[in-house]
């Protein structure tokens, strides 16, 4: 079953139009989020996504608030008796009508839920992708329905057997990866690229540099990144809402560490369970 605008109907019964604006120009917006007996991180979902909608000039329903958008998640996975790890996306669109101006700015939403099987890889290997560089700038911070060079990216990891891919900005700096953020480990500092360089507002990046804010062991910070560090790197892991933190074991011919990973991914679960 899925949940549109509220009301919960198979699949069968959902039809797009062919004037739907998410598939003629990509103006819509998702997220991803993770149940696992409990919404983990949702308030930070929910402003994530309505400051989305504001920056994409969406008109924001009265009655989409966070209680709304917890119980309509809640309910849409109640009504497919999932088991508990559950993969939740919400995508929220402008609604049809208009060519590159919209008739109206008014929005509908769709909520997906399926079980998730979460497979934690000890071997990841990750390369980097050259063909397409994400643009720079607040917009590419959005997750937005038009994601073609993440799509690109994955089918060349998928066709040359790599993990995941490295995605570069303009600037021929390190962005994130196909799905998710990305922080490289030197000493006892751990880098992230800026929001600026075009990388995803991920929750568990927002959530990284949240727990770690009175770590004496660990320091996290934003700097750009060259591609040249990754060999100089001690240790990569990558996170986004699902996995929430994956160490990287190989880039090209550097082979990675992963204890300190590990002791950040014991902090952070820890602290998650908490909130």
């Amino acid at each position: 079953m899925l949940n549109f605008n509220g009301d919960l109907i198979s699949k069968s019964e959902m039809n797009f139009s062919y004037q739907n604006r998410a598939f003629k120009y990509g103006d819509g917006i998702f997220d991803t989020l993770k149940y696992d007996k409990k919404l983990y991180f949702i308030e930070d979902h929910y402003f994530r996504l309505m400051s989305s909608m504001r920056m994409l000039r969406m008109k924001i329903p009265m009655n989409f608030t966070l209680q709304f958008y917890r119980d309509e998640i809640i309910k849409t996975i109640g009504k497919n008796e999932l088991n508990a790890p559950v993969r939740i996306r919400v995508t929220v669109y402008r609604n049809e009508g208009g060519l590159y101006t919209p008739l109206t700015n008014e929005i509908s939403f769709l909520i997906e839920t399926e079980e998730l099987k979460l497979i934690s890889k000890k071997k990841y290997e990750i390369e980097l992708y050259k063909d397409f560089p994400v643009p720079s700038g607040l917009l590419s911070t959005i997750k937005t329905t038009n994601r073609v060079i993440n799509v690109q990216s994955a089918i060349f990891a998928d066709e040359n057997n790599y993990d995941n891919c490295i995605l570069i900005n303009e600037k021929k700096n390190i962005v994130e990866t196909t799905n998710a953020n990305i922080f490289l480990i030197f000493g006892n500092k751990v880098i992230t690229p800026p929001l600026n360089d075009g990388c995803i507002n991920g929750i568990v990046r927002l959530k990284l540099f949240d727990f770690f804010k009175d770590n004496k062991d660990f320091t996290f910070m934003e700097n750009s990144i060259s591609p040249f560090e990754l060999l100089k790197a001690d240790e990569i892991f990558i996170t986004n809402s699902i996995f929430e933190i994956q160490s990287v074991s190989r880039y090209r011919k550097k082979y990675y560490s992963t204890n300190k990973t590990k002791e950040i991914q014991s902090i952070f679960e820890g602290r998650k369970e908490l909130i």
